[in-house]
């Protein structure tokens, strides 16, 4: 970990947030020697942060020695270029043994996730997030998604915590994260520096109208397999390329998304077979999840060959005859 505030180094990412598949080989067993070379390739290709062992990592699959180990691998491999972010969750006790681990490890930052399957009141969980926050140094993003959904005014409160420094969205409500974002800045006390992500599956899909209400940090699991569609995406956006942004929205994203919601638990599942699409053995899912079928596989590989074409042919648009910027190609 480096002494840069990670709020400072993910406000203004040069590059998708990266979140790695874990991999496994052919006994079972997590292969840090593949998930290594995962990571180092996506820090490579640009990704402005690692968020290890999160959901597209199979946190809810992951021992508590194999998720430092990863965490571990992850911090060796960025070497301080980019913030690694390890999840933290489960009930409290857990979550704070995970966030331990985490810390240990050298993560810079936790990503909380939501509490084991029961459902809390707003005071349950302001005290489940303040204890993990409190447990460790490290800075915290929640993450609001299936039985964590918070009201403005709890985030408020979760926003004064110092070490709690932003909120992840998993609900897609966009009228909820305007009031959250309101609540923040007029009942946080001296919080303008809260950060939030769209944290929606396939977030890009999204992204354009997170953006419309402020929120321009994102996840992208789609850089893991298609860098090239995410990094292009990513530029568009903050070049106020529209064209460019809605032209991968309909031609790879709109169709990813489509292709997702086929098949249950695809939205991880189909992500590790595109890294292995890509070359690199990460191998299968663990159970309960199951891999993509045959034809769902084709179909991913022919989405990210569109995907590839358009970006660069955005590219080549927006460079004009004399490369990119103007400059020689």
């Amino acid at each position: 970990m480096t002494s840069a505030p990670l709020a400072a180094r993910l406000r203004i990412p040069s590059g998708p947030l990266f979140f790695p598949v874990t991999a496994f080989g052919p006994d079972g067993a997590v292969d840090l020697g593949a998930y290594r070379a995962h990571v180092r390739a996506g820090i490579d290709a640009g990704g402005a942060a690692v968020f290890a062992c999160c959901g597209t990592g199979e946190f809810h699959a992951l021992t508590p020695e194999e998720f430092q180990a990863c965490v571990a691998a992850a911090v060796e491999e960025s070497a301080g270029r980019v913030p690694v972010v390890a999840a933290a969750g489960y009930g409290t006790a857990l979550a704070v043994r995970y966030a331990r681990l985490a810390e240990e490890a050298g993560a810079d930052g936790l990503l909380a996730m939501p509490p084991y399957l029961v459902v809390a009141e707003q005071e349950g969980l302001l005290r489940h997030y303040t204890e993990l926050a409190d447990a460790t140094g490290l800075d915290v993003i929640v993450y609001q998604r299936d039985n964590a959904v918070f009201t403005p005014a709890t985030v408020a409160r979760l926003a004064r915590h110092p070490r709690i420094i932003g909120l992840k969205d998993g609900r897609g409500d966009l009228d909820l994260m305007q009031g959250i974002i309101s609540a923040v800045r007029t009942e946080g006390e001296g919080v303008d520096e809260f950060l939030y992500f769209n944290g929606l599956p396939t977030a890009e899909w999204t992204q354009l109208a997170y953006h419309g209400i402020g929120v321009t940090l994102y996840s992208s699991a789609a850089f893991c397999f298609a860098p090239e569609v995410a990094l292009a995406f990513h530029g568009a956006l903050n070049a106020g390329d529209t064209a460019l942004a809605t032209r991968l929205l309909d031609r790879f994203y709109g169709p990813l998304v489509r292709l997702r919601d086929s098949g249950r638990g695809y939205a991880v599942s189909l992500v590790k077979a595109g890294v292995r699409l890509r070359g690199l053995d990460v191998g299968p899912v663990r159970p309960p999840l199951t891999e993509p079928d045959e034809a769902a596989v084709k179909a991913l590989t022919d989405l990210i060959e569109e995907g590839r074409a358009a970006a660069a042919a955005g590219a080549g648009a927006a460079a004009g005859p004399e490369g990119p910027q103007g400059g020689v190609a």
